[in-house]
């Protein structure tokens, strides 16, 4: 049960970490230093953490199985990073953005999930799609 909820429970508490520090970074810093300054904490962090991640790989050998997923996801960091970052500068509220971001990317990634990753999608889901779009009707009234 541990490793099931574990991964999620990590995931709510960094996200809350990460838009209180998002929606926190002072509104005269340029983006970009705020970020090189954030991926090189985040560089060490990772080096570091991967020491106590035993795979039949090393640290270094993993590289060379890398493909075009990691290029995509790093682009995809940056623009995830940048567009919260303008989003809460921009004026959206903490406990808005994210939820509309997050219920959006949530609309998305369903029938990506039903296509491509052969997902089921049961009559109580689209029900909890229907409630979804309501709320972010009800949510930027």
């Amino acid at each position: 049960m541990f490793v099931y909820v574990f991964p999620i429970v990590l995931v709510i508490i960094s996200n809350v970490m990460y838009n209180v520090s998002q929606k926190s970074t002072p509104q005269n810093v340029n983006p970009f230093s705020a970020l090189f300054i954030t991926y090189l904490i985040a560089a060490v962090f990772t080096i570091a953490a991967a020491q106590f991640y035993k795979t039949n790989k090393g640290f270094v050998q993993s590289i060379y199985d890398l493909n075009w997923t990691t290029l995509v996801l790093g682009l995809s960091i940056v623009g995830l990073e940048i567009g919260y970052l303008l989003a809460y500068r921009a004026g959206w509220d903490l406990s808005i953005g994210s939820l509309v971001a997050n219920i959006s990317l949530a609309l998305i990634l369903i029938p990506i999930g039903v296509l491509f990753y052969q997902e089921t999608f049961e009559l109580h889901k689209i029900i909890g799609i229907v409630l979804c779009i309501i709320g972010l009707i009800f949510i930027n009234k």
